[in-house]
């Protein structure tokens, strides 16, 4: 399944309707990602060989994309909130021959001079505008034929890591020898979410992360139509589920979050019925504010635990999360495994780290020691989590190993702290870490930015620590009781979901800022 199955039967049906700057046909999507992939080979790119994309949500995205995936290349996306360094870095990293970006990023990529990353990137192309250094996108494809080449065969993405402890990490695996029309590999999407052709599927969150690439190609497989956000606003995400009847739509618990904190007259407003399936991941989500979604939703949120590794993934529908609440839900076709600092597994309800086996292998690119640390014996390997196992086989997540707090010789996982803590009605976001106690080796700290109208220097902002410290001991033992809270205007959270809490902990262990990357 690909778009070109499509082209014939429904030419001009919608494949992506962008939230506010136009709409690309089937036609036109097969069209001009079969110019950029002859343009491509045409300037000496072959199968294997890689390409970066560094773009906001746009309508030339998924083109870009569609190039590579129907021509045998590795597509690396790039992070659009990146600086120029770890830009370069990526660049380098995964050996891009071409670079696709657009003229909202030259800021950006005016500064990639020099070095092995420029001197690799042989094709250099921006959409809606050029500067030194790039040539006109669209005037580059125009003189290539629309016509679909004779020996298409299929590509893939190669994501790099969010980098949320260190350097990203480009994740990698072997090309499948499948010419695009015979790779089924969105198949269960169809039995497990219910993708059809008729299906129109809301993607809020930016492309370049892992999940809304492949949920939204996975839609265009089956024939339907992606509607793509320029970015997360709550209020409009509601008005396009009733405009365009959107029947499928993949979160992160922040926007739930936000969507619920809208006042009840907005949340009314809007005609959701057509909503069959929410799926949600990407962050672990507040049992309140899940239990929230369900009774404003109804029970057609699904959630899954995966990542981009590909190593193993948990499933669990709303009636199952109902009565376990803060599961992730039960393994699927793949073995998890709760073992110890040893590697030994542990028993039932004893938490230590996640392991899956059972499923498809995987590298990280350019660095076997990260690989090798990701591995156990017996095709065990992790994503880095904390959790455990109930008597009925659900999986609980606890948090990220790195974020544990060791105080006093007592483990302390931030992210219950940080469950909590969302809660308040004055708090918008929260980070949880440890920081320096002279005694204890480490203490509990957050860090919060407030809702509007509860910034610093507002009424009553002055009594807000004391009182998100006692909001905490209603719910929480005194030992997972913040010491101390600070305020943020902002928290370093992208999009995607994922809060890059070591740019915020590096702070207080005396580090220099780190970067995003």
């Amino acid at each position: 399944m690909y778009i070109g199955d499509h082209v014939d039967a429904q030419p001009d049906k919608p494949a992506i309707i962008m939230g506010r700057t136009g709409i690309v046909s089937y036609r036109e999507l097969d069209s001009r990602s079969t110019q950029l992939a002859r343009l491509l080979r045409a300037e000496g790119l072959e199968r294997g060989d890689h390409i970066a994309i560094f773009m906001e949500n746009q309508p030339r995205f998924l083109e870009v994309v569609w190039a590579a995936l129907r021509s045998g290349l590795y597509i690396t996306p790039i992070n659009s909130f990146l600086t120029a360094p770890e830009v370069a870095y990526i660049l380098e990293d995964c050996d891009a021959r071409a670079l696709i970006t657009s003229r909202a990023k030259a800021d950006i990529v005016s500064q990639l001079k020099g070095g092995h990353s420029a001197a690799r990137v042989k094709v250099r192309l921006m959409v809606d505008g050029t500067i030194p250094g790039f040539d006109s996108y669209e005037k580059a494809i125009e003189g290539h034929s629309p016509e679909r080449m004779s020996d298409e065969t299929v590509g893939r993405y190669m994501f790099y890591s969010s980098g949320t402890t260190g350097r990203p990490k480009g994740i990698t695996g072997p090309l499948p020898d499948l010419h695009p029309s015979d790779n089924n590999s969105e198949a269960p999407l169809g039995a497990l979410y219910r993708f059809r052709k008729e299906m129109v599927y809301l993607s809020p969150a930016p492309m370049y992360h892992a999940a809304p690439m492949a949920f939204s190609n996975a839609a265009l497989c089956f024939g339907a139509t992606v509607v793509m956000m320029e970015k997360f606003d709550a209020e409009f995400a509601l008005s396009l589920i009733e405009r365009h009847q959107v029947s499928h739509s993949q979160w992160v618990p922040t926007m739930f979050s936000r969507m619920l904190k809208l006042d009840d007259s907005v949340r009314s407003a809007y005609d959701l019925s057509s909503l069959e399936v929410a799926i949600h991941a990407a962050a672990p989500c507040p049992v309140p504010v899940k239990r929230s979604m369900i009774e404003w939703w109804g029970p057609i949120i699904s959630e899954y635990y995966a990542g981009s590794e590909g190593n193993g993934s948990t499933f669990i529908d709303s009636e199952q999360w109902l009565k376990k609440p803060g599961s992730v839900g039960k393994p699927m076709g793949v073995t998890v495994h709760i073992v110890d600092d040893q590697g030994n597994d542990l028993p039932i309800g004893e938490t230590g780290a996640v392991y899956f086996s059972g499923a498809g292998d995987f590298e990280y690119h350019n660095a076997p020691e990260k690989t090798a640390e990701s591995k156990l014996s017996g095709g065990r390997s992790t994503l880095g989590d904390v959790g455990y196992l109930d008597e009925d086989g659900f999986l609980f997540l606890t948090d990220r190993k790195a974020y544990m707090i060791i105080s006093g010789g007592v483990n302390i996982y931030p992210q219950e702290i940080e469950d909590h803590l969302i809660t308040h009605p004055k708090v918008a976001d929260v980070a949880v870490f440890g920081v320096p106690n002279v005694d204890f080796g480490e203490e509990v700290k957050a860090v919060v930015q407030t809702m509007p109208g509860f910034e610093r220097g507002t009424p009553g902002h002055e009594g807000l620590s004391g009182e998100l410290m006692a909001y905490c001991r209603e719910a929480l033992a005194g030992f997972k009781v913040p010491r101390s809270i600070d305020f943020e205007d902002e928290l370093p959270r992208l999009p995607t979901g994922k809060l890059y809490k070591r740019l915020l902990r590096d702070r207080y262990w005396g580090k220099e800022a780190g970067t995003i990357v």
